[in-house]
């Protein structure tokens, strides 16, 4: 049974999604704030957390933050903010998906479901390599990457981008193929989150930032 933890400080929406969870044969725990949520995660392994951005004591992007430092957990973000900005900035975060309320109950449990089974087949797919491209270095069971020989840190969609252009190398490969590919869905609105993690990307990569190529109107090569 997936396990799942409701970071919300609103009791309707969590007792609603907790309703919705169970039915769907989720074992679901609750948090009211960021800080609860983040201990919960010390103390137990979800499958995924779905966070809602405004909670008292600690925000769900500081918490989002701190639960990535603790455990490789997928989390999706509920929240009322509906800009472009709040999107792309979650993101960066990492985070798996973004809910704008109001929200159907039954659309976020699709998602959920989506997202755990991509984590799950992420995990199940990728093989026990390490990839190895002029100075950079990947290891892919432990998640670990290294330029010239030091460490460097990337989110997990940073990550995923890499080992997709690592497999695919020379390859001219769209923003829309990206989005379908890393993240999962068409996200209709913020497909400048693709250029934007690509710029991150390019950054901790340091002087092999030259290898991702932007190709005009097309999208990306690597190589």
């Amino acid at each position: 049974m997936y396990r799942l933890l409701i970071a919300d400080d609103e009791i309707k929406i969590r007792e609603v999604i907790a309703e919705y969870g169970r039915i769907n044969n989720y074992s679901v725990m609750e948090a009211s704030d960021g800080l609860q949520a983040i201990e919960m995660v010390e103390k137990h392994d979800f499958d995924c957390v779905i966070l809602d951005i405004m909670m008292p004591n600690l925000d769900g992007y500081t918490a989002c933050k701190r639960i990535k430092e603790i455990k490789n957990v997928p989390i999706i973000i509920l929240s009322a903010r509906q800009q472009e900005d709040d999107k792309l900035y979650g993101f960066e975060l990492g985070i798996d998906d973004y809910v704008t309320k109001p929200f159907s109950p039954r659309e976020l449990m699709a998602r959920i479901k989506v997202v755990i089974e991509r984590s799950n087949k992420a995990r199940k797919t990728q093989e026990k390599e390490i990839i190895k491209y002029e100075g950079i270095t990947v290891n892919i069971p432990s998640h670990e990457v290294t330029i010239d020989g030091n460490d460097i840190h990337l989110t997990n969609k940073e990550f995923d981008l890499l080992v997709y252009f690592l497999n695919n190398q020379g390859i001219v490969i769209s923003r829309d193929t990206l989005l379908e590919r890393i993240w999962g869905y068409d996200y209709y609105g913020v497909e400048r989150t693709v250029d934007t993690h690509i710029k991150m990307l390019r950054k901790n990569l340091g002087e092999y930032s030259y290898l991702i190529k932007t190709v005009r109107g097309e999208g990306y090569r690597f190589g």
